[in-house]
């Protein structure tokens, strides 16, 4: 048996063996008596409370809520809420094929996914090298409630928790059986989703077990088959959609400045090959060959045990395993033999298109050998804690003590990158043996095992030898590269919490606890990919770990209660301090106030410091190469902002052009860059810092049963943010800020001003983030003869958004909020009315207007705008505008013990406005949007 089986046969036998000498569901703090049994858990505090309204904001989505949408995984009914930002790695980016690929990844506040701390039962869920957590492997079944804090909490739960943090609440004490069945598909008859799962529980007189397990799988929707993705530029320039490198292949002269063309076939060696002649064809759109939503495949399962020792001691524990295996699919790669070395095609090859002339360089797309990606995530997650409590007098007091391991095990396989040492060999000289086969090398000096390769057979000739059709030159040319990788957390955790001392206005209670956690990360690319032999782009290994030991207290200080206009006045402190071995130690403090002028107003307010430690990925991550896309070179004579400047025609001539993809001037004002730049990590990286605020009102009219009404102003600013130095930084600061050190970082050829492939870019920290906005819930029940009507509205409205990425005083930051996909308002409306055994809901999602860069004359609706605090600067800007999805579901709970629901997501099969600029996606279409209208059947049956 492997490893992986021997881990999960263990943590099942380990579950039911804690079970099986007797279940029950007495929670160890109800059985020691009736003072603390209205005291629960609120997220955000490890004081228990008698109110679940606290002083500061968090929502919480029922298992009620997931139910009655169409969304069926924990990320996709997160990535739905008001606050919640663009995805990290959208499934609309199959581009992205790291370690996260396939997963989801919630981002707060637009702040990133890495700022977003999110938490499975109070106890931190896993991370990648990177710091990513990803919630897709938590089963939905097993879920009771998601609890989101919109406010920083490193005070209480230590580093990430700055934007905020998601609580996953998990089912415990179930007694029975549920089976669940959902699948669904666009309505365009693709991107099938199904899930099976099921949840079974045992309980007795001193225990219980509960064990979930789910299967979900969704299959590929392609560009080529939505017109918003079909074209780089959809309706607009559709030539921009193809790239000159195609997958017929063309040439010029070595050492030419001309324009390529297609082989002759009148050339004098060209026996054994066919050539495709050159026409207005040849070319690639790559979109033709790609995933717009990558397919992705999960199994999970969750073991939930308690039992309780003695009285007033339980043993608890949850296990998890969960493995994820996604693909994603992109165009075979966009070869130039001028980006390598010795990669022209000889002048001896039998497929020279001169007769032999010269040498040629040559461009070629491997179109018959599309790029794969397989990743698969193991994980495996264990958690066990003794928990109880005692009194003291008339003090009670309740604790907890345990550990958590997470260990997540990664597998990566790449295929369709060209060998680049075998393309070598491959178009170096070639003649026909006397077996009339076509041999690499010269008769004095073959090349054993290597197949010559006619780059310009072009695609669909069909078995022809020497083709990329032909097997032999396609097993030469091509390797399977593989990637693995292993992080583990270890945690130790003691906590105690309750009343130290009783004041006028209540108790005084406290929480204190320590805490030790180490991280440990490993990734090791192919040693293909690490030599940078293969087009997959050079990379190194990244390893390391880094541990932290915490304290923290918490206070919860009653200062009125009962008195006119102070129903209730409360103050809550709390302080952590984190020693890392890294860069040292910090502390975080959180001062909240909570005000109850009367019983149907709370007022409330908090101020919190955050941090993020930097990650193993940020730490000691291996170099890695990329072709830049956006690349903007300021000394473009056409694009350029700098352009003219004396700085730049220091380095350039007065008419150059910045090069794109095929080594051709750029096409508009950002491209991808021609060869690879090379980014990398800082081992001398500090943490972010940040302050949060937030000041609000929740109003529940006595007068009015079932209504609440909530608005809270947030402001949240992060200094010494860890930033990605990034090419288009390194440029703007040499040549518009003159910042001489920043010239330092890159190359120019003399002759002709173009940037070479030396220039190396790492993290780094600088400048600050800061943004802030309001939210506003509305909440409202009312039961009828008529059944009962619910509503639930979530806003919130953003003021507030900008960055920079420097320490510069002069630099004017840069405004975000209201462009691309930082839209201003995220709204969620859902109205609701059940009777009897029918049920219909309809929820709406908003998302608001947005600006962006104008690509073309016809697509520029803000030609002369002007930013405020720009010194009238005339920037030209298209506005988007709104977008609006609606989603309805009927349900009805059939007399077997079922409960059957249709429903779709997008009813009105909207569209959402294109958007140049690509957020969160490889296409001109936001990877958060609907895709089309998606039709799905639930079915629920409980034994």
């Amino acid at each position: 048996m492997n490893r992986n089986s021997n881990k999960l046969r263990d943590a099942v036998v380990i579950a039911l063996i804690t079970s099986a000498a007797g279940t029950g569901a007495a929670v160890a703090q109800e059985t020691s008596g009736t003072t603390n049994l209205d005291r629960i858990s609120v997220t955000g505090s490890r004081i228990r409370q008698v109110d679940v309204e606290t002083a500061q904001p968090v929502l919480t989505i029922s298992r009620q809520d997931i139910q009655n949408q169409g969304f069926n995984s924990v990320g996709d009914i997160l990535q739905n809420i008001s606050a919640a930002g663009s995805p990290a790695f959208s499934r609309a980016s199959p581009l992205t094929s790291n370690q996260e690929a396939g997963g989801q990844y919630i981002d707060l506040r637009n702040l990133g996914a890495q700022r977003t701390l999110v938490l499975v039962n109070g106890k931190r869920l896993g991370i990648s090298p990177d710091g990513f957590q990803d919630v897709s492997t938590i089963p939905t079944v097993i879920v009771e409630r998601i609890d989101v804090l919109k406010d920083g909490a490193s005070s209480i739960y230590g580093s990430d928790a700055m934007a905020g943090v998601i609580n996953i609440i998990t089912r415990k004490n179930f007694d029975g059986a549920e089976a669940n069945v959902y699948t669904g598909q666009y309505g365009q008859g693709d991107g099938k989703k199904e899930t099976y799962d099921f949840m079974i529980g045992f309980s007795g007189d001193r225990g219980s077990v509960t064990i979930a397990g789910e299967y979900h799988n969704e299959e590929e929707v392609w560009a080529k088959d939505r017109w918003f993705t079909r074209n780089t530029y959809p309706g607009w320039n559709h030539n921009s959609s193809y790239t000159t490198v195609g997958q017929w292949g063309n040439w010029r002269p070595a050492g030419s400045t001309g324009g390529y063309q297609a082989p002759n076939r009148g050339g004098t060696a060209l026996g054994v090959g066919q050539f495709h002649p050159q026409n207005a064809d040849d070319r690639s759109r790559s979109s033709d060959q790609m995933h717009l939503l990558t397919p992705l495949e999960r199994r999970s399962l969750y073991v939930s045990a308690n039992y309780d020792i003695v009285d007033n001691v339980r043993f608890v524990t949850d296990l998890q395993y969960s493995k994820r295996s996604s693909d994603r699919q992109i165009a075979g790669y966009p070869l130039q033999s001028g980006a390598y070395d010795d990669l022209n095609l000889s002048a001896d090859s039998l497929y020279s298109p001169n007769g032999g002339a010269t040498d040629v360089e040559w461009r070629r797309r491997g179109w018959e050998v599309p790029r794969t990606t397989n990743t698969d995530l193991t994980t495996w997650r264990f958690t066990a804690a003794l928990e109880g409590s005692f009194e003291i007098g008339d003090r009670y007091f309740n604790w907890d003590a345990g550990a958590l391991y997470n260990e997540n095990d990664v597998s990566i396989i790449n295929n369709g990158n060209f060998y680049v040492p075998a393309v070598r060999n491959a178009v170096g000289p070639s003649f026909v043996n006397g077996a009339g086969q076509a041999v690499c090398g010269t008769p004095d000096a073959v090349i054993d095992g290597c197949v010559p390769w006619n780059p310009f057979a072009g695609f669909g000739t069909g078995a022809v030898a020497n083709s990329l059709d032909d097997e032999a030159v396609r097993n030469y040319l091509f390797r399977e590269e593989h990637a693995t990788g292993n992080t583990t957390t270890h945690n130790y955790f003691a906590n105690i919490a309750g009343t130290v001392v009783a004041l006028p206005a209540g108790d005084l209670g406290f929480a204190a606890g320590y805490e030790y956690r180490r991280e440990e990360g490993h990734f090791a690319p192919d040693a293909i990919a690490q030599s940078g032999d293969s087009t997959n782009l050079a990379s190194g290994p990244t390893g390391g770990k880094y541990d932290v030991n915490e304290f923290y207290l918490e206070l919860n200080v009653p200062i009125l209660a009962d008195l006119p206009f102070a129903k209730e006045l409360t103050l809550d402190v709390a302080t952590r301090y984190s020693d890392f071995n890294t860069f040292g130690d910090t502390t975080n403090n959180k001062f909240g106030l909570k005000w109850r002028p009367m019983d149907d107003l709370l007022v409330r307010g908090t101020y919190s410091e955050g941090f993020r430690a930097p990650t193993i990925g940020d730490l000691y991550g291996g170099s890695s190469q990329t072709f830049t896309t956006g690349f903007i070179d300021p000394c473009d004579s056409i694009y350029g902002n700098a352009r003219g400047t004396p700085r730049c025609l220091a380095d350039v001539p007065g008419n150059y052009r910045q090069l794109q993809q095929g080594f051709i001037p750029a096409d508009g004002p950002a491209a991808q860059s021609p060869v690879p730049f090379t980014s990398g990590s800082n081992e001398f990286l500090q943490p972010e810092r940040s302050e949060s605020k937030s000041i609000g009102l929740v109003y529940s009219p006595s007068y009015v049963s079932g209504l609440t009404v909530g608005v809270d102003w947030w402001s949240i600013r992060i200094e010494d943010t860890l930033v990605s130095d990034s090419p288009n930084q390194i440029l703007e600061d040499c040549y518009v800020g003159l910042i001489e050190e920043r010239c330092a970082l890159f190359t120019r050829d003399p002759a002709n001003g173009f940037i070479v492939g030396d220039l190396s870019y790492g993290n780094r920290n600088a400048g600050y983030t800061e943004t802030e906005g309001f939210d506003f819930d509305i909440n409202y029940a009312l039961d009828t003869d008529w059944g009962r009507f619910s509503a639930k509205s979530a806003t919130t409205y953003v003021s507030k958004y900008e960055s920079k990425t420097t320490n510069d005083a002069e630099e004017v930051p840069s405004q975000y909020n209201g462009f691309n996909a930082y839209f201003r308002v995220r709204s969620n409306l859902s109205l609701g009315w059940s009777k009897n055994d029918w049920s219909v809901n309809w929820n709406v999602r908003y998302y608001s207007g947005t600006k962006e860069t104008c690509y073309f004359e016809a697509r520029c609706s803000l030609p002369n705008f002007s930013a405020p605090d720009t010194g009238g600067i005339i920037t030209p800007l298209n506005e988007l505008g709104s977008t609006t999805f609606h989603d309805l579901q009927v349900s009805y709970a059939a007399p077997w013990n079922a409960t059957i629901a249709i429903g779709a997501n997008n009813v009105f099969n909207k569209v959402a406005p294109l958007m140049m600029d690509q957020p969160s996606s490889n296409f001109s279409y936001y990877g958060g949007f609907d895709i089309g209208r998606f039709l799905y059947l639930k079915y629920n049956q409980k034994f």
